[in-house]
């Protein structure tokens, strides 16, 4: 038997450490076992997927030197790799299931669905929907069917008992039937959700070892059911700990930066970043810190793998960055990496228009032009008091604008604009004076090039960490807050 791994990516955003974590454990074990690894993207989403979170990926995993064998972009023998481009396939495998009696058409409606999760919830049952929760009377059905309502293909699943699941590190897993709910595997649109398209090309594509996040356990007794409705082997399954704040929360980009394009914009070196990865849950048999990617493929053990939540911190990783820049690069290599980095001609062909008609003399450019090339700015609070604001209210227009950055998935000075000249009508203020907080936020001067300009030179990542950096040193949102202002975020948007 090949051992075949995957990863599977949804494109409906930045690039994930967490995503590059997973990926980096599926090639050390594929390639540890004379094996394979496979590159698949799972953009059933049709909303929210895009081409360009799709070529993030894809560039930012090539960049820490994660590259695979199969994929949407070096073909392979069991293409295509994109689950948009195999949707033809997986209803027949729906309605297999349908005539099998193995899967069933639901008509609810979503406000139907509520109000049988609340009626569940008010009698203190899981709000998992069974079968029997969501059948129709008869005449209610046929009525329905009569209309051509629209419907989802649902799985069947027991109302009662225990699924047990076998994982590579955590042995047997006991699963109550009662929280896992009939699943729709085939929505109205004809789209395949997650759960029906991982099973089907997983089983397709010949993957042995499904190597993932404990988020998926508890859809673990739907995947093994699905297999054993198709009559199907399935993968052996091994879930790995979730990385951790060091607050020990999950890992979120409200605490600390998630987005790969992130550590290289801010430059830190890809040797450095899988070595920090590695280690996260892992380590080598000596117990050094310090390790190329051929070393950790040649040491790897999975039953070296750490249950605990593996914390990831920054600062950490900033100390064993500059261990890579000290021992690793001789200074031609490190002017090499520096120029590569952010001083590379296309970069700086951006910024020289927002600069040069304000240089007299070139030692003038590093004040005009430094924000360009450095991570988070040295801004304070005092900063921002020459603007017209309560402080309440300042941070609620740096937070909206934080979210609507974050929505952003075509990153362009045209759409930064539209967006800021959303959020100014919004809040009742001029362009150019809802603008001076966000040029503090992403320059560190209210004097400086075009911010918006300056936004997309920089890029969404640290656009996103500057606007969030000035949130949280004015004091940031409180909880309750931050429930409020979320839904009238949502209105906005709506």
């Amino acid at each position: 038997m090949t051992v075949r791994t995957r990863i599977a990516p949804s494109p409906t955003g930045d690039p994930h450490v967490g995503t590059a974590y997973i990926a980096l454990f599926n090639l050390a074990f594929a390639r540890k076992h004379g094996g394979k690894f496979i590159l698949r993207i799972e953009d059933t989403d049709q909303t929210r997927s895009t081409n360009e979170s799709e070529q993030m990926i894809l560039d930012s995993l090539r960049w820490l030197g994660l590259d695979w064998d199969e994929g949407p972009d070096v073909g392979g023998e069991f293409g295509p790799y994109r689950q948009s481009e195999r949707k033809h396939m997986y209803a027949d495998y729906a309605y297999q299931l349908e005539k099998a009696g193995k899967a069933f058409r639901c008509y609810r409606t979503t406000e139907e669905l509520d109000e049988l999760r609340e009626s569940r919830k008010a009698e203190g049952k899981h709000t998992a929907l069974k079968q029997s929760d969501l059948a129709l009377p008869a005449e209610e059905q046929a009525a329905r069917e009569a209309a051509d309502a629209p419907y989802v293909i649902r799985m069947c699943v027991p109302e009662e008992g225990v699924c047990e699941v076998d994982d590579l590190l955590r042995g047997k897993i006991e699963i109550d039937w009662g929280q896992i709910d009939c699943q729709i595997l085939l929505k109205a649109d004809g789209m395949p959700t997650y759960h029906l398209a991982n099973v089907v090309d997983d089983h397709l594509m010949q993957i042995t070892h499904v190597l993932r996040g404990e988020e998926w356990i508890n859809s673990a007794p739907k995947h093994k059911l699905l297999y054993e409705y198709f009559g199907w082997q399935m993968p052996v399954l091994c879930h790995f700990p979730l990385l951790r704040n060091p607050d020990k929360t999950k890992l979120s980009k409200r605490k600390n930066p998630t987005s790969i394009n992130y550590y290289r914009k801010m430059g830190f070196m890809p040797e450095a970043v899988i070595n920090y990865l590695g280690r996260m849950g892992w380590s080598m048999p000596d117990e050094r810190e310090k390790f190329s990617l051929a070393t950790m493929i040649e040491h790897f053990d999975i039953q070296r793998v750490s249950l605990g939540g593996p914390v990831f911190d920054v600062e950490k990783l900033s100390w064993l960055n500059g261990l890579y820049i000290r021992e690793d690069l001789n200074d031609q290599q490190f002017i090499q990496a520096v120029q590569q980095w952010a001083f590379q001609p296309e970069y700086l062909a951006q910024i020289v228009p927002q600069i040069k008609n304000r240089v007299e003399k070139f030692s003038d450019i590093a004040p005009l032009a430094g924000f360009f090339f450095s991570g988070m700015l040295p801004i304070t609070e005092s900063d921002f008091s020459h603007i017209k604001l309560e402080k309440e209210e300042l941070v609620k227009q740096l937070q909206f604008t934080l979210w609507q950055m974050e929505a952003q998935r075509s990153w362009n000075k045209d759409n930064i604009f539209a967006d800021v000249k959303k959020l100014s009508e919004h809040f009742g203020v001029k362009i150019k004076d809802f603008l001076q907080p966000i040029f503090i936020a992403i320059a560190g001067s209210p004097t400086s090039s075009s911010v918006l300009d300056s936004m997309a030179i920089i890029g969404p990542d640290l656009t996103r960490a500057r606007l969030r950096h000035a949130v949280n040193l004015l004091g940031g949102v409180s909880k309750k807050q931050t429930k409020k202002l979320e839904k009238e975020f949502a209105d906005l948007n709506g």
